[in-house]
């Protein structure tokens, strides 16, 4: 099939970045789908580090051309500074392309964020207060402007209209007034730098199917937090599953041929929400530390547990996933035991059924295998065969539980230092 998806599995931060720089080597396009720049995919190349937040991870490959689709939510800001870390890192931008329909966040929609997340109180959702949410319910209330009106400027009246009536909530809580003028007069500048980078991307991209290209769709976040799968209210504002590759590309569901789920041989999460097997203790602090578990956007520290395969299951479920990446191996391999949630017992009974329902969640006991570690040094590993037995175990039991094949394998944070199985 001429469309490949790379999909967290989890709830982000499981090392996408890294699945989708080797497979966009073999790809002509790299589409971002959904989200905005609450997302961070991370990549190591010879020693440097680069954090994408907007631009799709396959820009680093200069015959890659690097989509950003229209179900994505655009900080022009942000993107631009973004654009210049790439060109100042000695790479070339030219293969950038913006949807005319992905829509632009704005200042009141960052401010709309931060005093949503203080009226929740001890309730709070734990956004990254990027103006993701705000912007996205902008488009669905039908008052977002769209990159097409911000290119061509015909976006002044509709912001003055919007940031009215964002001012009038505003006043309400003694936030400060955005003010009209400034605003404009920014985004005007952006306007001029972002302009050649846009077009209809949806004929672009099937263009380029007719001409049997490769493509490859970039999830952001992940699947437990999407807007209808996840553990709602607890996710984001947009569907990182399989769903969202089609509305947020205009590609059909009949192109798409593999699709691979990430994980980390652990799990993470950042913010607020369920999350059965998070170890709030030593062990969990010991994860952290190894893995650097802290957050590519924000910089928060990362809630870390055992790998829960009721979850995995979920996903492979909802997705259809054909294949898994499996990156930081090498980190729970440093750990003496092991252990692997391989089901929820609730009411005496043991299931695989995965519930988003927090309150369902509360009755619900991981059961867990144990399993020896100390890997030692795999980074070297290049089949699987090579890795040690202890590591294999834990991975034939991953595969036999959740019944997806494992096709990557992570075995350090360089680029190189994975597994093709």
């Amino acid at each position: 099939m001429k469309v490949d998806v790379v999909l967290g599995s989890f709830y982000g931060d499981e090392g996408k970045g890294k699945i989708i720089d080797y497979l966009s080597q073999n790809a002509d396009i790299s589409v971002r789908c959904t989200g905005g720049n609450n997302a961070g995919h991370s990549i190591e190349i010879e020693g440097k580090k680069f954090a994408f937040h907007l631009i799709p991870s396959g820009i680093l490959n200069k015959n890659t051309l690097a989509v950003i689709g229209n179900g994505v939510v655009v900080d022009p800001k942000v993107l631009i500074e973004e654009i210049e870390n790439v060109k100042q890192n000695g790479y070339s931008i030219e293969n950038l392309k913006i949807s005319d329909k992905a829509h632009v966040i704005f200042p009141y929609h960052v401010q709309m964020d931060k005093l949503q997340e203080e009226l929740r109180k001890e309730n709070k959702i734990g956004t990254t207060a990027r103006g993701i949410g705000p912007a996205y319910c902008d488009k669905f209330e039908r008052c977002g402007i769209r990159m097409a009106d911000l290119v061509n400027e015909k976006f002044e009246e509709p912001l003055k209209r919007n940031i009215q009536n964002k001012n009038e909530i505003f006043k309400l809580y003694n936030y400060p007034l955005i003010d009209e003028k400034e605003v404009i007069k920014e985004y005007k500048k952006y306007a001029q730098i972002l302009k050649k980078y846009v077009v209809d991307t949806v004929n672009l991209l099937h263009n380029a199917l007719e001409e049997n290209k490769k493509i490859l769709c970039e999830g952001a976040q992940a699947t437990l937090l999407d807007i209808d799968f996840g553990s709602y209210p607890y996710v984001t504002s947009s569907n990182p599953t399989i769903g969202g590759v089609c509305t947020g590309t205009g590609i059909g569901a009949k192109y798409i041929g593999e699709v691979y789920g990430v994980l980390k041989a652990y799990s993470s999460r950042v913010g607020e929400g369920p999350y059965l097997t998070e170890q709030n203790n030593k062990i969990g602090d010991t994860i952290r530390e190894l893995g650097h578990e802290y957050g590519t956007t924000t910089k928060r520290p990362r809630r870390c547990g055992w790998l829960d395969l009721v979850a995995l299951k979920y996903a492979a479920m909802v997705n259809g996933l054909t294949g898994l990446a499996i990156n930081h191996v090498d980190t729970i391999g440093k750990l003496e035991k092991i252990k692997l949630c391989v089901g929820y017992e609730k009411d005496g009974k043991v299931t695989m059924n995965f519930s988003v329902d927090s309150d369902d969640l509360k009755d619900c006991k991981p059961v867990y295998e144990e399993f020896e570690g100390n890997f030692g040094d795999i980074s070297n590993c290049k089949t699987r065969e090579d890795l040690p037995e202890n590591a294999k175990k834990y991975l034939n039991r991953i595969e036999e539980l959740v019944k997806v094949p494992i096709k990557f394998i992570g075995t350090g944070a360089a680029r190189n230092a994975m597994i093709i199985c």
